[in-house]
């Protein structure tokens, strides 16, 4: 089942864009982190429309680790950690399901204290087990444990968020 067509995920991001300017207006820069593909996919669509609506510097930074298993492998970031200290963070993922993704994506970055953290999710489901909760999110929903939400935005002509 369909539950965001295209024309309704492009609104969804200019909305989150203005809101996180609208947090955000006494920064210089920010940093977009996206989680994995999709994430990076994600804040990378973010950061096109931020930067049609202010002149902060954006940048993005992919954190990489196995959602399935956090703790089995190095949780990296494709920038040197220490290059983010003192800055105002956002954890970018398509989907947040129970947070423990989000949470453990977190962890380098709480090493090196940033000004701020935040996350911005397109998708958030009601099942949360660990601490996370998105401050910017395109739609909440309230599913089963047994559903399925899968985000088609990269590498298609037609994105779609479906229910299955």
């Amino acid at each position: 089942m369909k539950i965001l067509d295209q024309a309704q995920i492009k609104q969804k991001i200019k909305r989150l864009a203005i809101e996180i300017l609208e947090n955000n207006f006494e920064e210089k820069s920010l940093v977009l982190a996206g989680v994995n593909n999709n994430g990076t996919g994600f804040a990378k669509l973010l950061e096109k429309e931020l930067k049609k609506i202010t002149e902060i510097s954006i940048q993005i930074v992919t954190i990489r680790l196995n959602p399935a298993a956090p703790l089995s492998g190095p949780i990296e970031i494709n920038t040197p950690i220490e290059s983010l200290k003192g800055k105002s963070i956002i954890v970018v993922d398509d989907v947040a399901n129970t947070g423990r993704t989000t949470f453990y994506a977190c962890k380098p970055i709480l090493d090196i204290i940033p000004k701020k953290l935040e996350v911005a999710v397109l998708v958030d489901r009601k099942h949360k087990t660990f601490p996370i909760y998105p401050k910017y999110v395109g739609v909440s929903l309230a599913t089963t444990l047994k559903e399925d939400i899968d985000l088609k935005i990269l590498n298609t002509e037609e994105w779609g968020v479906y229910m299955s």
